[in-house]
């Protein structure tokens, strides 16, 4: 499951990077479904990471890949 959800995550990070940031996977727990992801450059302490986060990242991975449960950023 961590390949296919790098691969989401390559589909993402270029809307990510035009704002300056990144999106690194960290881990995916197949157990749970959790995936953490941490982000860096502009979007590492941005208010609107948040957002990205939830609305966009989880988003995408949840339709793509239904045993997603949550995305956390550590």
């Amino acid at each position: 499951m961590y390949r296919r959800v790098d691969e989401v995550l390559d589909r993402i990070r270029p809307y990510v990077q035009l704002d300056g940031g990144h999106v690194e996977l960290v881990d995916v727990n197949e157990e749970d479904g959790i995936v953490h992801i941490r982000f860096q450059g502009s979007c590492q302490g941005c208010p609107s990471s948040a957002m990205t986060l939830q609305m966009g990242i989880e988003n995408e991975l949840k339709m793509s890949i239904p045993e997603i449960k949550q995305v956390l950023a550590v």
